[in-house]
């Protein structure tokens, strides 16, 4: 699994195009703190659930992509939730797997807010919001 900075990550996407890339946030987050354009929502794990079901999300990813040879770029919040989708997307033998360091939000700081430090929102890339 590759990881990019945001800033890489949307460099990546417009070298490679034909690349699939996917928020795997909960739907809640994806249509309310919002999500880049373009980007398809593949939930790793939904409320009030909080379970992952991992063979269901590779599922979904194969058929959105087509198979496993197209490339797969991942944003979650913070970074994290993708480590684990991706490697379940890795096992079921996807070619070229993209984690975004640091997601859509950011990490927390020191008062436990996101988008201070890092993220896909705080270095300024395009995204929308329901």
């Amino acid at each position: 699994m590759k990881h990019l900075t945001p800033l890489q990550t949307w460099d990546y996407l417009q070298q490679n195009p034909q690349a699939l890339f996917v928020d795997v946030r909960m739907e809640i987050e994806y249509l309310y703190v919002g999500h880049p354009p373009g980007v398809v929502h593949i939930a790793w794990y939904e409320y009030p659930e909080m379970q992952a079901h991992p063979e269901r999300f590779v599922e979904q990813v194969r058929r959105e992509a087509s198979g496993t040879d197209r490339p797969v770029v991942l944003i979650c919040r913070s970074g994290k939730r993708t480590i684990d989708a991706g490697q379940a997307l890795e096992a079921a033998g996807f070619a070229e797997v993209v984690n975004v360091l640091h997601g859509f939000e950011g990490e927390l700081d020191d008062h436990f807010q996101r988008g201070r430090i890092n993220g896909w929102r705080h270095d300024g890339l395009p995204w929308e919001q329901m």
